[in-house]
């Protein structure tokens, strides 16, 4: 990667390579620029002390000097290993512990606070660097220095160590390690993927000729930097395509720095363009009738014309007509508001993305794809080949991988891309990972026939079946549920039981409008998920998910019979989500059991006390009466058709 980086600073010398908004300001590095930076924070690591081997761990938000310091310590011969800048301190203990980190680049002093809490228990940290010096003055800095003293000694001392840098660079090849990225820990404990140059650069290079990526793209940089999605988009197809990466101001500000660089590469997991829809949602109830009206009528016209006019199919000449109108009056602005008016390639994953939300940006002309994949293949298993998207695939193997599904429908798969090894932990490697390079995914899918694209159903773990031995499939569903802007989560249970359940989150920002519009006062999250008109919307959207389930012969049994919304958000802090967002659904089952039991004896109210965990790692508990729903359901299709 620091080659890439060299040779991006020759052809591409000119052109911007990293972009940070600071102070409402967009600040500008060329490809030489960055360079410069670069080595002169490499050859300020090497005056530390930084040894070959060394894992240095990197902790912030998106910031051109942390993704700098990535390759600063890959030019020194060390292993960068980011981390969740979210973590609580107990996290990172363990993170930092398990890597051995010597070396820890915090990007403010939130992190460098989390670092030095628990330093007594880590005694392998010989420095933490930070990058932003405000609150830092009064600190011990025996072995604490802000990084751009580091950079600064380093380009002091560049005589001294140049040599000793490009020689250490000539040592790497394409085996050494790239990264170490540690896995989300759905089920136990975050492990290490230890990642090899081969691993990125070959899946950067087959994924980037995929989608035809160029010098000219540009892409936002906003996602947790310890996610596998980040590092790819932001490090491994950045450096070898030489675009540019922009780093927005901060999570406040992401929206509007979005629609100001009008990325033409664009990447969120589903949370983010649910969001971004429930926005668009909330303020379209505060439009005008008119307003409302167009809207309406124009998104009409493009859930039936849209996708097939992004994927070149044939449309009619008046329908083309009337959606050039809806681009000119809706479509136009309702992009270029989301930032969304120069994406030419899009993609979404991490998890499912419901099939409406999905067909929602298609329609507006957006071409949204959807991308399997995971940390331990460097991201790309399965893409969406232009005009062959849908939202019920995840489409074909991508370049240089293959896919093969076992006897239970289990998805394995093998790639240049394949991960070298959980560091530390040879039994979980030789568990995931066979000796012909055969990877389990853990998730449960088929190929269709005639178009060969892949089907995934589920987690393998969370597939099973009914009492009665209907499938029993809970994502489905959730992601059904989740595309109404009101629900922010949703778990559904029914493995093994008559019928289904489920627990609810609402979306404190869409269900707080609708009770500001309405004149309805409340106090906390609790008091608003527990009103009555709320839990009656609620019920309606059920019975709306139960309806489509009820159209799908596989997966008709799925239909939710009973639900309760939630007294709290599910929080990556109290254990019952990963820092991906992506739903413990052990850990839930055993914290909430007397909740599903309540859902399944009969019960109408059931009083609960749970333990949660603030933003300082305080432990508390707050205790609550929830009312369980019931929601009709529908008999689904073919048993009509039974018994006709």
């Amino acid at each position: 990667m620091p080659a890439l980086l060299r040779r991006n600073a020759r052809e591409y010398g000119d052109r911007p390579a990293y972009r940070e908004k600071e102070y409402g300001i967009w600040q500008s590095w060329t490809w030489a620029e960055a360079l410069d930076e670069i080595e002169w924070l490499a050859m300020g690591f090497l005056a530390l002390g930084m040894n070959r081997g060394d894992h240095v761990a990197i902790i912030g938000r998106n910031r051109p000097d942390l993704y700098w310091s990535m390759i600063a310590a890959q030019m020194c011969g060390a292993v960068p290993v980011p981390l969740y800048q979210d973590a609580v301190s107990e996290e990172m203990a363990y993170v930092l512990e398990h890597c051995g980190a010597r070396f820890v680049v915090c990007g403010d002093q939130e992190q460098v606070d989390k670092v030095i809490d628990v330093q007594d228990r880590l005694h392998q940290v010989d420095h933490v660097l930070y990058h932003d010096k405000r609150g830092m003055r009064k600190y011990d800095h025996e072995h604490l220095n802000w990084l751009q003293d580091i950079r600064d000694e380093g380009k002091a001392a560049h005589h001294r160590h140049e040599e000793q840098i490009h020689r250490r660079e000539a040592e790497l090849d394409y085996d050494s390690t790239c990264v170490m990225l540690y896995t989300s820990g759905t089920t136990g404990k975050p492990k290490g993927v230890v990642l090899s140059n081969r691993n990125i650069i070959e899946t950067s290079k087959n994924s980037s000729e995929f989608d035809h990526l160029r010098s000219e793209d540009e892409i936002l940089a906003y996602l947790p930097m310890a996610w596998v999605g980040d590092f790819i988009f932001s490090m491994g197809q950045a450096l070898w395509n030489g675009f540019c990466v922009n780093c927005p101001e901060s999570s406040e500000t992401m929206m509007t720095d979005l629609k100001e660089i009008a990325p033409t590469y664009y990447f969120a997991p589903p949370r983010v363009f649910e969001s971004q829809l429930t926005q668009v949602m909330i303020r379209m109830e505060d439009a005008s009738p008119t307003k409302r009206w167009l809207f309406k009528r124009c998104m009409d016209l493009a859930k039936r014309v849209g996708p097939a006019i992004l994927d070149g199919k044939p449309v009619g000449t008046l329908d083309r007509l009337r959606y050039a109108f809806g681009e000119f009056a809706i479509f136009g602005p309702l992009k270029n508001t989301l930032g969304f008016s120069r994406v030419r390639v899009g993609y979404t994953a991490g998890e499912a993305i419901g099939p409406e939300i999905f067909e929602f940006y298609r329609s507006l002309g957006i071409n949204l794809k959807q991308l399997y994949g995971q940390t331990e293949a460097g991201v790309f298993i399965a893409q969406q080949p232009d005009h062959e998207v849908r939202a019920d695939t995840v489409g074909v193997p991508s370049p240089g991988v293959e896919i093969r599904i076992d006897d239970t429908g289990e998805i394995f798969y093998r790639s240049p891309g394949v991960f070298v090894e959980y560091y530390k932990n040879p039994e979980s490697t030789a568990s995931t990972k066979d000796a012909e390079g055969w990877v389990a995914t853990g998730d449960a899918g088929f190929f269709e026939e005639g178009t060969g694209h892949l089907r995934i159903i589920d987690r393998a773990k969370d597939v099973g079946k009914m009492a009665d031995g209907h499938m029993f499939a809970p994502k489905y569903v959730e992601n059904k549920l989740k595309f109404f802007p009101d629900i922010l989560e949703a778990v559904v249970f029914g493995n093994g039981r008559d019928y289904c359940t489920a627990f609810i989150n609402i979306d404190l920002t869409a269900v707080g409008n609708w009770a500001e519009r309405n004149n309805i006062a409340y106090a906390s999250y609790q008091e608003l998920a527990g009103h009555p008109q709320v839990l009656e919307t609620i019920r309606s959207h059920v019975e709306d998910v139960n309806q489509s389930v009820a159209e799908d012969d596989m997966l008709s049994a799925c239909q939710i019979h009973r639900f309760l919304v939630l007294h709290k958000e599910l929080d990556a802090d109290d254990g019952e989500m990963t820092r991906t967002r992506k739903v413990r659904r052990r850990i839930i089952e055993e914290k909430y059991a007397d909740l599903i039991t309540a859902l399944y004896d009969g019960s109408e109210m059931v009083s609960t006390e749970t333990e949660v965990t603030y933003e300082d790692g305080r432990k508390g508990s707050i205790s609550a009466t929830l009312k369980v729903v019931d929601a009709a359901t529908v008999v689904p299709r073919h048993h009509k058709v039974a018994a006709e």
